[in-house]
C-alpha cells in the first residue's frame, strides 16, 4: 500500500469517526445511527465526488472552446503543453468567478482530474507567470496529491459543520437524548475535538507537498523564476483582495486565502511564501 493510499484510507476512516462520535455526542444513539448513515454517504462522495464538490462551492464554471472560449485560448494551450511534458492527461479547466488570485488542482486521479483559476490570477499573472502556476498544480496531480487534498477538504467540512452544529446546540439549548447527555456536553465535546481533528488533517496533508509540487514546476517550465513571480504576487494581492474561501478547502489553494477567519488557522497546511520562494532560488 502506498503511503497516499494509505492516507485516503486513514482520512475515510477518520471522516467515519467525526460522524458516529459527534454524532452521539449531539444525539445519542440516535445521533449514533444518523451519523453511521451519513459517513457511509460522506465517504461515497467523498472519493467519488469531492471535485465536483470542491469546484461547485466557489462557483466553478467550465473552461471550454465554447463556454468561456477567451479564457480557453489563453489557458488550455498553457496547461495542454505542460501535461504533454509531465505526461499526463489533460484536465478539465475551471475559473473561479473571484477577483482574490488563487488556483488549485482536484480530482480523485490524473484521469479526473481538474485545475480551477480565479479571474484574479488571470489578470494578475502574466502568461510565464501563469505557467509557472498551472506547473505547479499539475505537480500535485502527478504526485497524487489531489485525491488526497479533496478528501481533507469534505472532512475538514465536516468537522466545521459539527462543531458549529453543537456551538449553537450549547448556545440554545436542546433536548436531551435518551442518555441524559446535555447539548451542551456535546459543545463542549465538539469544540475539543475539532482542534485534534484539524490537526489530524495537518499531519496528512504533508506541507512537503507544496515544495515537491514548487520543485515540479521549476523542473518542467525549465526555471524557478516564473513561479517565484507568481508566488510574489499572489503573497501580496490575495492580502490585498482577501478570498471568502472556506476553512475546508483552504489547503487546495496555491496560496493559502487570506479571509480573516481566526478559524481558518486550525486547517493552515502551507508553509510560509518567503520559504518557498528561498528553495526555488536555490534551485537557480
Amino acid at each position: 500500500m502506498t503511503t497516499n493510499t494509505l492516507k485516503t484510507v486513514l482520512l475515510l476512516g477518520m471522516l467515519s469517526a467525526v460522524f458516529l462520535i459527534g454524532g452521539e455526542a449531539l444525539g445519542g444513539r440516535n445521533g449514533l445511527y444518523l451519523g453511521l448513515g451519513l459517513a457511509a454517504v460522506m465517504n461515497f462522495g467523498s472519493y467519488f465526488f469531492s471535485d465536483k464538490i470542491a469546484l461547485s462551492m466557489y462557483s466553478a464554471q467550465p473552461v471550454t472552446e465554447t463556454e468561456n472560449p477567451d479564457v480557453y485560448r489563453r489557458v488550455a494551450p498553457i496547461v495542454r503543453n505542460l501535461a504533454q511534458r509531465m505526461e499526463l492527461p489533460m484536465p478539465k479547466l475551471y475559473i473561479i468567478p473571484d477577483e482574490s488570485p488563487n488556483a488549485f488542482a482536484t480530482g480523485r486521479n490524473p484521469n479526473h482530474a481538474s485545475v480551477a483559476f480565479t479571474f484574479g490570477i488571470l489578470k494578475l499573472m502574466s502568461d510565464s507567470e501563469l505557467e509557472g502556476v498551472v506547473a505547479h498544480e499539475l505537480g500535485h496531480v502527478l504526485h497524487r496529491d489531489i485525491l488526497i487534498s479533496s478528501i481533507a477538504a469534505t472532512l475538514a467540512a465536516a468537522i466545521t459543520m459539527l462543531a458549529r452544529m453543537a456551538m449553537y446546540a450549547s448556545f440554545f439549548g436542546g433536548s436531551r437524548d435518551d442518555d441524559d447527555r446535555g447539548s451542551a456536553l456535546g459543545g463542549i465535546f465538539m469544540l475539543i475535538f475539532a482542534p485534534i481533528a484539524a490537526m489530524l488533517i495537518q499531519m496528512a496533508i504533508s506541507r512537503s507537498r507544496e515544495y515537491d509540487a514548487d520543485a515540479a514546476s521549476a523542473k518542467y517550465v525549465g526555471s524557478p523564476y516564473p513561479l517565484i513571480g507568481g508566488l510574489q504576487k499572489l503573497e501580496t494581492w490575495s492580502k490585498r483582495i482577501p478570498m471568502d474561501a472556506s476553512p475546508a478547502t483552504a489547503h487546495m489553494f496555491i496560496i493559502k486565502p487570506f479571509t480573516g477567519e481566526a478559524f481558518m488557522r486550525l486547517f493552515s497546511t502551507h508553509p510560509s511564501t518567503e520559504d518557498r520562494i528561498a528553495r526555488l532560488q536555490a534551485m537557480r
